[in-house]
């Protein structure tokens, strides 16, 4: 058992379409890392140029928002749920 990644809506063209992805890892970081060798084409959606995941992504870990807790540096369990969540804008 690994950790699921929920994909939103609009990152789905990259994972073929699924709702949730299984990765291996120990942290959130190690966790996107594996989700991005297995989906190279999400990577420049997640991350930056300089690595840093885009600020316009949010990403909770069993619901909880990881910016209150160790940021992408948390460390995730077996069965843990990783949410991706896009920042809507508007005007």
């Amino acid at each position: 058992m690994g950790v699921i990644i929920e994909i939103p809506s609009a990152l789905k063209q990259y994972v073929n379409n699924q709702d949730e992805v299984e990765v291996q890892g120990n942290s959130i970081e190690e966790a996107f890392e594996s989700l991005c060798n297995d989906f190279a084409e999400l990577r420049p959606n997640l991350f930056d140029d300089n690595g840093k995941v885009r600020n316009f992504i949010n990403i909770y870990l069993n619901d909880d928002d990881i910016r209150y807790a160790d940021g992408i540096s948390s460390s995730v369990q077996d069965g843990d749920n990783i949410q991706i969540v896009p920042s809507i804008a508007g005007g």
